[in-house]
């Protein structure tokens, strides 16, 4: 009976948090709430001056003290003993990722609004004084989320600063953000939104533009892949053809050659088989004359001479005559050998060529542009409009690309130069004959890369280091230790990397040393140490002069030096 006098238990439930109280508190004005819940509702809010109950709201200039209610705390526990539980829904607890209520106890559940004046989000049991409390009506809800708060003030960011570029609180504006440029925070946000949606619609029609070129290039490249692959069987079945062809020409040759051969076989061994029988007649008439000759019958003898003298002694004279020479027709099949070899290497080396020019057709013009250096490539053996003054080791400036493939290039010693853009190359760094770096006294070698020199190695070794000693257009003369006055061409060297190869840095007054690579300098140590310092005192071409404290005026070669 005393639980049922206790009436029903939804009369003593907090109003913060709709849950059963829990450690009851009273204030002053006569409202009872969780001693935890009173506490974080005053916590949050703004209370310089004064606090106030959540329901009537009361202002006390002070905070009241929270003292544990005794008598209510006991109904709570004979109403929790009396009132089954009622179970929730997992599915409403808060999971990782959720935002969960922040007024749920034991159990976290999910968050549904958040209260831009509360700093905090409910679920659906604790949003509800928010929609039953006349104070709590006029606070602005949310979707769940997380709110952000000011790290100095604690305050909502409702404030865009423009001059700052980040958003404040309220509080800010009066202290660090005084005087600059701000909105709230939804006015900044429809401005730029609305710049964002541009953008955004911009990105999505790039993103169709995109689409379309990469299908374009997908079909391209597949067509131009299939179009490949065609043209490799077609011609690997026109090569396998001109196989056939010469092999069923060749076996006609041989066909011929081979029954003229029979032929003369024949001939022989019916030459062959008749001298055999001529030869055994006479080898039966020299036995019967043998015998003749033998007896010692006078009357026999004279009896028989005349029979044996009379007869035919003519046989006529033989020889072998063949349908042909074969010599002749080994020499014709090697001829024959030579000009297909020659026809063949001139017709596929133009072959070759005209795929590299196809390539270059396709290549986008862009690559070359006005003003690039360029030549014509070493595989055009005859410009289209010949080459005038110009050799294939020419490089000029690209003066004009005219629509259909023609250009205009300025070469030294012919200017207006015509072409056709597949005969082109552009001239970078690498392959560029930059012969001003090539002064007397450097320090050269043969590039890597050539295998054989123009004119030959001599006695210069494959990593040979020489001095250039001469240059005279397109040839230089170096002075190599193996061989001294050889000669190549300006295109097959290479400058020695050294410590220090722009002379131009050693001047008068420069502190020098021989280099330590340097075992005896061309004019000698005289009084100079491996490791002694002197002073420039003069340059002469690839020689100077230098004050050493032990050699005054000691004379050596700029590429033997160092600077210090």
């Amino acid at each position: 009976m005393a639980e049922a006098r206790l009436g029903e238990p939804d009369r003593y439930t907090c109003a913060i948090c709709l849950d059963m109280l829990k450690d009851p508190v009273t204030i002053p004005c006569g409202h009872s709430y969780c001693m935890r819940c009173i506490d974080k509702c005053w916590k949050t809010e703004d209370h310089r001056s004064a606090y106030s109950c959540p329901q009537c709201r009361h202002v006390f200039n002070s905070k009241p003290s929270l003292n544990r209610s005794t008598v209510l705390a006991e109904i709570m526990e004979r109403i929790r003993d009396t009132t089954p539980q009622v179970s929730e829904s997992a599915e409403s607890l808060a999971g990782p990722g959720d935002i969960a209520c922040d007024f749920c106890q034991e159990r976290k559940f999910k968050a549904v609004k958040s209260c831009l004046e509360c700093l905090c989000s409910y679920c659906d049991n604790h949003l509800q004084p928010h929609y039953n409390v006349p104070a709590l009506k006029k606070h602005k809800l949310v979707k769940a989320a997380i709110i952000s708060t000011c790290s100095k003030h604690g305050k909502l960011l409702e404030v865009y600063c423009r001059t700052d570029q980040k958003c404040v609180c309220t509080h800010c504006l009066l202290e660090d953000h005084k005087g600059h440029d701000t909105v709230a925070s939804a006015v900044e946000r429809i401005e730029k939104e609305k710049k964002l949606k541009e953008n955004q619609k911009k990105v999505k029609q790039t993103i169709q533009t995109k689409e379309k070129e990469l299908l374009k290039m997908t079909t391209n490249i597949t067509s131009h892949s299939n179009s490949a692959e065609k043209v490799v069987v077609d011609s690997k079945r026109i090569f396998t053809e001109l196989v056939r062809f010469i092999e069923r020409r060749s076996a006609k040759i041989i066909e011929k050659i081979e029954a003229y051969q029979n032929a003369d076989l024949d001939q022989g061994a019916e030459l062959q088989e008749k001298l055999l029988l001529e030869i055994t007649e006479l080898q039966r008439r020299d036995g019967v004359q043998e015998r003749l000759l033998q007896t010692e019958d006078n009357i026999h003898f004279l009896q028989n001479c005349g029979s044996v003298s009379s007869e035919s002694d003519h046989f006529p004279s033989l020889s072998f005559k063949p349908c042909c020479s074969y010599t002749d027709v080994s020499k014709l099949t090697s001829e024959l050998k030579q000009q297909l070899e020659k026809v063949f290497d001139e017709e596929i080396s133009k072959t070759l060529n005209k795929v590299s020019d196809l390539g270059t057709k396709t290549t986008p013009v862009s690559i070359i542009k006005i003003g690039d250096k360029v030549r014509v490539k070493p595989s055009v053996h005859t410009p289209k409009h010949d080459w005038g003054n110009v050799t294939v080791k020419s490089v000029g400036v690209l003066q004009s690309i005219k629509d259909d493939g023609n250009l205009i290039v300025d070469f030294p010693g012919h200017a207006d130069w015509k072409g056709i853009l597949s005969e082109i190359e552009l001239v970078t760094v690498d392959n560029e004959f930059d012969q001003s770096r090539f002064k007397i006294g450097s320090s050269v070698r043969v590039k890597a890369s050539v295998d054989t020199p123009e004119y030959g190695w001599g006695d210069v070794p494959k990593n040979g280091i020489g001095i250039l000693k001469a240059i005279n257009g397109d040839e230089l003369t170096v002075d190599f230790p193996e061989h001294s006055g050889w000669t190549g061409m300006i295109s097959e060297m290479e400058l020695e990397p050294t410590d220090d190869t722009d002379h131009s840095r050693l001047k008068t007054g420069s502190r020098v040393r021989v280099k330590t690579s340097v075992d005896t300098p061309e004019y000698g140590w005289g009084d100079v140490t491996k490791n002694s310092v002197g002073i420039v005192k003069s340059v002469d071409g690839d020689e100077l002069t230098v004050d050493f404290p032990e050699h005054s005026g000691w004379t050596g070669m700029i590429s033997e030096m160092e600077l210090c």
